[in-house]
This record gives C-alpha cells, structure tokens and sequence, in this order.
C-alpha cells in the first residue's frame, strides 16, 4: 500500500496540476505597480514574504500585525526593496474594533482600496482537542470573524476600485484531519462564507474577486515548531508560496492549491474515496510524539 500511494499520488497529482496551471496565464509583475494593497499577519512567514514581493512589485502597502517592532523592521526592508510607500497599524485581531481601524487608516491614507489579503492566524495547538471551548470562540473571533469583519469595512472601496480579496485558508479547511479541530473549524468557516459571497457577488453582478488559498505545510516557523514533530513530510518554501498566492489574486483566480498536486490529490481522493483519505492521514502522524 505505501509503494501505492508513493507512485500514484504523485502522478495523481501531476494531473491535476497540470489540469489547473496549464492554461497560459498573463501575470506581469507590473500588475500591482502603484496598487494599495493591505496585508494582514505581515510581520512573519507568508505574510512577511508576501509584502515584501509586492514591495518589489512597487505597490502601497499596509501591513498589520500584532507585534510592532518586527512590523516597523518589515516596513523599513519594504522600502528598500522599491515599495510605492509602506506603512502599518499594529495590534491584535482579537480586539473587534481593530479590522475597521485599519481598513479606515487605508481609507484616509490612500482614499480607495485595490487588494485586501486576509492572512493572520490566531495561536492554536497542535494536539487532541482538551474540551476548551472558550479557545474555540477565541480562535473563530481572530481566524473567522474578524475576517468577515475586515472584508465588510473594505468592500465599499473595493467595489470602487473593482479589487480583489485573498483569503489565505489551509487543507484543514477542505479536510478533516486530528489534533486541529479549533484551527480547522474556523478554517471552515472562511470556506463556507467566502464561497458564499462569491455566488452572492456574481449574483449582484459586483466585480469583486475572491480568492481563496488552500495551502499544505509551509515552512514557516509558527508551522515547523507546531508540527514538525508529529508530522515528517517536507515542508514546502514559504517564499514560493506567498508569490503564488499573490500571483492568484492578481489573476483573480477563485482558489489556489499550493503546493498544487498535494493539495489537488488530496482534495480528489477525499471526493471519492474519504475513508481512505482518513487512513492515509492519520498514518501519517507520529502520535507517541504528542504530550497531552
């Protein structure tokens, strides 16, 4: 069975990717030249990442973060890597008031809007679920509502500019697996919403794209210290991924599998056979290694 799954996953999922990537695409690093952007959960790994590629790409940023000071060293390489101009507002997802406090600072700074890039997580732990359901509300307020909260306060200038929301999710929110339940349900959630005013914006005929990003294991460090230990896969480059997803928004995809015939793979063998899929990924875990 694992000589199986080692040869046809990956053929498996060459399909796929190739199924969804090789229609020939018009990106252009100078399609966000001089674009306001915000990037929310900036100050480390893909978030990080991605600014500092828009900054090379010459667009205005706004970055958010909880931590200040790794925000003003972000703000301070942006700049030097060509960003039209950078700025952030610091403080935690958790507080309700803070997504209307950063899209009006975009508002007054720039008067408009062209690309919202929800990207910010909550801390969670990787281990069984402990019955601690205030975590779970504390976890969906920072992961799922204040994301819905955000994209409200945005839409009125993105429906202006006619831009773009990214949404950056995980396979936790297209699969089930253990020991993320807290994680994966606000993971869900995002799917279940954004999907959702997407139909409600063609409906209404409203040019706004939704992006949504289904991402495996990255290497970021939050992900590696996490997860490492139970899981012994190889994460994928975190440089890489955040180009992606900003490559997706840009072309106004609807969803982002990266890394893409992982995720293609997994997404196929959970349609048709999730029982499977299930085994798989539990056998993949090393739970001795978990400490309850």
């Amino acid at each position: 069975m694992g000589l199986f799954l080692k040869i046809f996953i990956p053929l498996l999922g060459a399909a796929l990717a190739f199924y969804f990537y090789s229609a020939p695409e018009n990106f252009n690093e100078e399609m966000l030249r001089g674009k306001r952007v915000i990037v929310t959960g900036a100050s480390s790994g893909i978030g990080e990442q991605m600014a500092y590629h828009l900054a090379r790409m010459e667009a205005h940023l706004l970055l958010t973060a909880r931590t200040e000071a790794k925000l003003q060293k972000v703000v301070e390489r942006c700049l030097e890597l060509g960003a039209a101009s950078a700025r952030y507002v610091s403080g935690s997802m958790d507080s309700p008031t803070l997504p209307e406090e950063v899209v009006r600072e975009a508002e007054n700074t720039w008067g408009g809007l062209d690309m919202l890039i929800l990207n910010h997580i909550g801390r969670s732990h990787f281990n069984f679920f402990n019955g601690d359901v205030g975590q779970v509300r504390r976890l969906m307020e920072i992961n799922f509502l204040s994301y819905v909260a955000m994209a409200t306060a945005a839409l009125p200038m993105l429906k202006e500019s006619e831009g773009s929301i990214i949404v950056v999710s995980s396979m936790a929110g297209k699969i089930s697996s253990p020991f993320a339940a807290p994680y994966s349900a606000t993971k869900f959630a995002l799917d279940g919403f954004f999907s959702s005013l997407r139909q409600e914006f063609i409906v209404d005929k409203v040019n706004v794209s939704i992006t949504l990003c289904i991402l495996g294991y990255i290497n970021t460090e939050n992900a590696v210290r996490a997860v490492s230990h139970v899981i012994q896969d190889t994460p994928a480059p975190k440089e890489e991924c955040a180009l992606e997803i900003i490559r997706s928004g840009a072309l106004r995809r609807r969803e982002l599998h990266y890394p893409p015939r992982l995720v293609s793979s997994m997404l196929l063998i959970r349609a048709i056979a999730p029982e499977f899929l299930d085994s798989i990924i539990r056998s993949n875990y090393h739970v001795e290694n978990l400490r309850r």
